[in-house]
């Protein structure tokens, strides 16, 4: 079984999905052993306490609303539910974000949700008048600046 915390994005853009994967999956520069036998041939002995590398996330895609209902579906069902899912509010032709947040939330009710988009069919005070002030739900606004992304994954995938 796999430590990393999943995530699921659902998005119509490719070039978003692999901005997310870029950000929250950086390349790994080698395994601790690698690193750490590169560190004691440059600098002689190995720090008395070296850094504890961050989470690892896995990030999945979705590139319609329906599919991504679908997918956390399945992931219930396998017992392994996303904690996270990344939705855009936009994804022509498909369904808008807020529909597809009411179905997730029918499929399971305690899935957080980020919102992200440039442009919004409906202002952040309406979607609250409907969903209610959650800790479930937060909006990133595009374009994503990649600390923010970093920080709100790591925050809303704390176990």
């Amino acid at each position: 079984m796999s430590d990393k915390r999943r995530i699921l994005v659902i998005d119509d853009s490719a070039a978003i999905h692999q901005d997310f994967r870029r950000l929250l999956c950086p390349e790994r520069g080698g395994s601790p052993e690698q690193l750490a036998s590169l560190r004691t041939a440059l600098f002689g002995a190995p720090p008395a306490r070296a850094r504890p590398a961050g989470p690892e996330f896995e990030v999945e895609s979705a590139f319609q609303g329906q599919e991504g209902v679908a997918r956390v579906r399945e992931a219930v069902a396998a017992g392994r539910p996303y904690a996270l899912v990344f939705l855009d509010y936009r994804m022509p032709p498909g369904g808008n974000g807020v529909e597809t947040l009411r179905e997730l939330w029918k499929v399971h009710p305690s899935q957080r949700v980020v919102l992200c988009s440039a442009y919004s069919d409906y202002s952040w005070e309406e979607i609250v008048e409907e969903f209610g002030e959650t800790p479930l739900l937060k909006e990133l606004r595009k374009p994503v600046n990649g600390h923010e992304l970093r920080q709100l994954a790591l925050t809303l995938t704390e176990p």
